[in-house]
């Protein structure tokens, strides 16, 4: 079969926004244990920014041209030799296509070549949009509220972007489980979005100390506190967590966290830190599929209530990260092929 014409945005050196380029590229058959998924929603993650900037963790330079995005749902095309997992007309939807999920990128296209493996089945129940929004986003949450700290009924919880995609997932389910949630934002608008999925206290955190607002409204300090922003926020935090209360650093919005002496763990009233990885649980696919069945069933429930997503055409993905990196809207972007 020869290979076939596709649009994709593509960048051919780190920069900003402006180096998203709209390109045609060629696409092979799918190969042995691959399907053709027809993107039909593309999610924007910060982690595409940061490939993009050049600023993530890769030990080596990635090769150049590149197609960022690793977040994507669709309907099978076509399938390669020996493929009996998915078949032509399946909807489904993957994040990251190997252990390394910031390796191989590549969601940023019209279709893709997926290896069968990465790829869940999409509930009736779910929009291609909405699973675009939450797998990764939700995957993250749930392997901080399972694995690294869940909430008891009446825990005080600081959740930093709170009306972000991640943070308004970790709102809802903090709540859930009964904590009492306080939220900072960046503006009164996300404000209100954040209340509306489950804060009980925001916090201008650009307008204020988020660490003297918090101790006024639980002085003894929160028992976690769970944190994508990273660099602005993730040292204060320290100062209003309670006694063996648990830190957990899970993005960089405003740049990595600077290191730490350990010493002031104990300093503070001995607290716990934890960074966890995506990497790690989506390694395993099988585990990657269940993962993604609890929390498109949690959804479907109506306990995870996703946010309605802005959209952007992709070839206007620049537009999409100027405004994502300027946080100008609450909730996920998905980009539209």
């Amino acid at each position: 079969m020869a290979a076939d014409m596709i649009k994709a945005m593509r960048i051919h050196s780190h920069g900003g926004p402006e180096v998203l380029t709209w390109e045609d590229i060629e696409i092979a058959p799918p190969g042995p244990g691959e399907a053709r998924v027809r993107h039909t929603a593309i999610a924007l993650n910060f982690s595409d920014i940061n490939i993009r900037r050049g600023g993530f963790y890769q030990k080596d330079p990635l090769p150049m041209p590149l197609i960022p995005g690793n977040e994507a749902a669709g309907v099978v095309t076509s399938v390669g030799e020996g493929v009996t997992a998915v078949n032509p007309g399946d909807r489904v939807g993957y994040v990251g296509v190997g252990f390394g999920f910031f390796a191989k990128t590549g969601a940023y296209a019209q279709e893709r070549n997926v290896p069968t493996e990465r790829l869940a089945h999409l509930p009736d129940g779910i929009s291609d949009v909405q699973a675009a929004a939450v797998m990764l986003k939700g995957l993250t949450a749930s392997n901080i509220v399972n694995r690294i700290y869940r909430p008891a009924p009446g825990d005080h919880v600081l959740i930093h972007a709170a009306a972000s995609g991640v943070g308004l997932i970790l709102t809802q389910w903090c709540k859930y489980f009964g904590a009492v949630v306080i939220g900072t934002v960046g503006k009164d608008s996300k404000a209100a979005i954040a209340r509306a999925h489950g804060a009980a206290h925001t916090i201008l955190y650009r307008q204020m100390d988020f660490v003297s607002e918090v101790k006024a409204i639980v002085p003894q300090g929160v028992r976690a506190v769970l944190d994508g922003v990273g660099k602005d926020t993730f040292e204060k935090s320290m100062d209003c967590t309670a006694p063996f209360g648990t830190l957990v650093n899970y993005g960089n919005a405003s740049g990595h966290v600077p290191p730490i002496d350990i010493m002031q763990l104990s300093l503070k009233g001995t607290l716990s830190m934890w960074r966890p990885g995506v990497s790690h649980f989506l390694g395993d696919p099988t585990r990657f599929k269940e993962l993604c069945g609890e929390l498109f069933d949690l959804v479907e429930m109506g306990v995870l209530k996703t946010v309605a997503a802005r959209t952007y055409p992709l070839h206007e993905a620049r537009q999409a990260h100027i405004d994502a990196e300027q946080a100008a809207f609450a909730g996920p972007v998905v980009l539209l092929p």
